[in-house]
C-alpha cells in the first residue's frame, strides 16, 4: 500500500473521529478532508470537484425547492388534517399516523416532513389524550422507512444513485427500490403498532415553557367563514401550542378568563394568546384564524410576502412617547405592530394606547425586505426576522400536490428522468406560485449539499488509491466468506457508520468499499450497492445518526436510552429483512 491510499485512510480516520467525537459541522469537516487531498497530490482538481456536478446531488438539490413549495402551501398540513382521524386507542393513532407519513415521506424530504407534521401531531395527541412521546419517535422512524421506498424518498438513495451513474453507468427507476422497501416498511410498521407502544415513554405532554426574556401578548380572531367557528378550542388545536398558550377570550362585552379545552369558539371572538414571539407565527399557520388589528389587512402586501420581524426600539425612533395609534406606525414603515415587550414582559394595556418607550422590542408583521431596508437605520437598535414565519398559502396545496404527482407520474413512467422531471416540478412550483423566488432560493440547504458533493471527493480517493480494495480483502480475509455473509458485514458496517456520522457521508465512504467486495467476491456490484443504501438509512438507535431522530428529541421529551430501546430492535428488523430480500431482487 503506497503512501496516498495511507494518506486516504488517515483522511477517513480524521473524518470519522471528528464527526463522530466533536461539534465541528460536517461540512467543514468533508470539506477539508477535500482540501487534504487535493493539496496533497491524491486527486486532481477535476476528481475532487466531481461531487458537485454528480446528477444525484444536483437532484436532491433541487427536489428541496419542490419541498419548500409543498411547506409554503401547507400541504402536508393540509393532508394531516384529512388523513388522521380520530382513532381510539394508542395503536390505532400510531397506525392512523405510520399511512400518510411513510406515503409522503417516499415523495418527499422526510426532514421536511418530519418538521411540518410535530405540531400537527402534538396538536392531534392533546385532542386524543395521549403522550407525544408514544407518536413523535414512531413518525420519525415511518418517515425513515418510508424514504427507503422509493428512488427520491430520501437523498441517500439518490447519492447512491448518482455514484452508480457516474461510475458504473447504471440508473435506478422510481419505484426499483420498492420491492425491498415495502417489505420493510410493513414488517416495521407492524412492530411499531404492535409492540413499539410497550417500548415507548410516556413522558406526557411538553410543558408550555416561554422564553421570558421576549414575552408577548399576541391577539388573533376568529374568522366568521372559518372552520374554527363551532370548534372547541381543543378541537381547533389551541391547547397543544409550542411556544405559547390561549390566556382569555374576548367575546362582544364579555370576558371569559381561564379558558376550559371544551369552550366552543364563536364568529369573531378575539383570542389573546400568551408566549414567546414564535407562538405569532404558530398562530398564522392554522386555518381559520386572522389577526385581530385590522391594520394588517391594510398592508400593501400578499400573504406569502409576509414575515414576522423583531424590532428594539432606539433612542433615535422617532416616535418615542407617543401612541401605537397616534404614531401612524404603519404608514411609515409598512409594517403592522402585533405586540410590545417591554423589560422581557408583555406589556397589558390595549396595544392601539401603548406609548413608545426607549428599549422596547415590537413584533411585527412586515414585507420580506423590511429586515434589510432598516437594519442600519437609526429608529432600530435591532432588526431581526423569525425564521419560517410567513402564513402557509393553504388555498394552493392541491396545486403543489398535483406538481408532486406530476413529478412522480413522469418519472415512472420513463417520461422523463427523476432529474429532469425534478426540474420541471420545480420550475412549476415558481411559475404557479406556490413558492416565490427568494424563498426556493432559501429552501435549499446548501451545507447539506456541500457534506455529500464533498464525500464524493474522499470516496475518489478510497477508489483511486487502492485504500477500498484494501478494507475490503481486509473483510474478505476473516476467511472463507460466501457473497451473503459479505453482503451482511457491509450492510452491518454501514449501519453502524450511519450511526456515528451523517447518513449521506456513510453512503458515500461505504459504497467503493462495497464495490471493491464484490469484484473480490467476482459477483454483480447491484446487491451490495444497494444494501449501502438501505443500511446508510437504516439509523434507528441513537437521536444522532439521523436528523429526524434529533428533531422530536425535544418535543417529545425523550431520552437516549429510549431510542436505544426500541431502536436496536427495529435495526435488527431492518437489517434481517433489508439483507434477506436483496439478494432475491439483485442476484449476485
Amino acid at each position: 500500500m503506497d503512501w496516498q491510499a495511507i494518506l486516504t485512510l488517515c483522511t477517513l480516520t480524521g473524518v470519522l473521529g471528528t464527526l463522530a467525537l466533536t461539534r465541528i459541522s460536517a461540512d467543514l469537516v468533508l470539506l477539508a478532508a477535500l482540501a487534504v487531498l487535493l493539496i496533497s497530490g491524491v486527486l486532481a482538481p477535476a476528481e475532487a470537484l466531481v461531487g458537485f456536478g454528480n446528477p444525484g446531488v444536483i437532484t436532491i438539490a433541487i427536489l428541496y425547492v419542490v419541498a419548500g413549495g409543498l411547506k409554503e402551501t401547507g400541504a402536508v398540513q393540509w393532508l394531516a388534517r384529512h388523513l388522521l382521524g380520530q382513532p381510539r386507542s394508542i395503536q390505532g393513532a400510531q397506525l392512523r399516523m405510520l399511512a400518510p407519513t411513510s406515503l409522503i415521506s417516499a415523495f418527499m424530504n422526510n426532514t421536511a416532513v418530519v418538521a411540518m407534521f410535530i405540531p400537527a401531531i402534538q396538536d392531534w395527541a392533546q385532542r386524543l389524550g395521549i403522550s407525544a412521546s408514544k407518536l413523535l419517535l414512531p413518525l420519525s422512524y415511518a418517515t425513515i422507512l418510508g424514504g427507503t421506498c422509493t428512488l427520491i424518498g430520501t437523498s441517500t438513495n439518490l447519492v447512491v444513485d448518482g455514484m452508480l451513474q457516474t461510475e458504473l453507468g447504471i440508473s435506478l427507476g422510481l419505484f426499483e427500490l420498492a420491492w425491498v422497501g415495502v417489505p420493510l416498511l410493513v414488517v416495521g410498521g407492524t412492530f411499531l403498532v404492535l409492540v413499539g407502544h410497550r417500548l415507548l415513554p410516556d413522558h406526557g405532554s411538553l410543558s408550555e415553557e416561554l422564553e421570558k426574556v421576549r414575552e408577548y401578548g399576541v391577539e388573533m380572531q376568529v374568522i366568521p367563514s372559518g372552520q374554527l367557528v363551532g370548534k372547541t378550542v381543543a378541537e381547533a388545536g389551541l391547547r397543544a401550542l409550542q411556544h405559547g398558550y390561549l390566556a382569555e377570550i374576548e367575546r362582544g362585552d364579555s370576558l371569559i378568563t381561564s379558558v376550559a379545552p371544551d369552550r366552543t369558539l364563536q364568529a369573531d371572538d378575539r383570542l389573546y394568546f400568551v408566549g414567546a414571539p414564535e407562538c405569532a407565527s404558530e398562530l398564522r399557520r392554522i386555518q381559520g384564524l386572522q389577526p385581530a388589528h385590522g391594520n394588517v389587512g391594510k398592508l400593501e402586501l400578499k400573504n406569502h410576502q409576509r414575515c414576522l420581524v423583531e424590532v428594539v426600539l432606539g433612542p433615535d425612533f422617532t416616535a418615542l412617547e407617543q401612541s401605537v395609534r397616534d404614531s401612524r406606525f404603519r404608514t411609515r414603515f409598512n409594517a403592522v405592530v402585533l405586540s410590545i415587550s417591554r423589560n422581557g414582559k408583555r406589556v397589558n394595556s390595549k396595544l392601539g394606547d401603548v406609548v413608545f418607550k426607549v428599549g422596547d422590542t415590537l413584533l411585527l408583521e412586515a414585507s420580506e425586505q423590511f429586515v434589510e431596508q432598516y437594519r442600519y437605520r437609526r429608529d432600530f437598535l435591532l432588526v431581526s426576522a423569525l425564521n419560517d414565519s410567513t402564513p402557509p398559502d393553504f388555498h394552493k396545496a392541491p396545486r403543489a400536490l398535483a406538481i408532486l404527482a406530476g413529478l412522480v407520474l413522469l418519472s415512472a413512467t420513463g417520461t422523463l428522468s427523476i432529474l429532469e422531471a425534478s426540474f420541471l416540478a420545480a420550475g412549476a412550483m415558481l411559475v404557479t406560485g406556490c413558492l416565490t423566488a427568494t424563498r426556493a432560493r432559501r429552501s435549499v440547504d446548501y451545507p447539506i449539499l456541500v457534506v455529500i458533493a464533498a464525500s464524493f471527493a474522499l470516496g475518489k480517493a478510497m477508489t483511486a488509491t487502492g485504500a477500498a480494495q484494501w478494507l475490503a480483502g481486509g473483510m474478505l480475509d476473516l476467511g472463507t466468506v460466501s457473497p451473503w455473509l459479505a453482503l451482511a458485514m457491509v450492510y452491518l458496517f454501514t449501519a453502524l457508520f450511519t450511526e456515528l456520522i451523517t447518513n449521506n457521508a456513510a453512503a458515500v465512504l461505504m459504497f467503493p468499499v462495497a464495490i471493491a467486495v464484490a469484484e473480490q467476491l467476482g459477483v454483480s456490484v447491484m446487491p451490495f450497492a444497494i444494501a449501502v443504501m438501505f443500511a446508510a438509512s437504516a439509523s434507528f438507535i441513537t437521536p444522532l445518526g439521523y436528523q429526524t431522530n434529533l428533531m422530536v428529541f425535544g418535543p417529545g421529551r425523550y431520552r437516549f436510552t429510549d431510542y436505544v430501546k426500541i431502536g436496536l430492535p427495529m435495526a435488527g428488523i431492518a437489517a434481517v429483512v433489508s439483507v434477506g430480500l436483496i439478494p432475491l431482487i439483485w442476484t449476485f
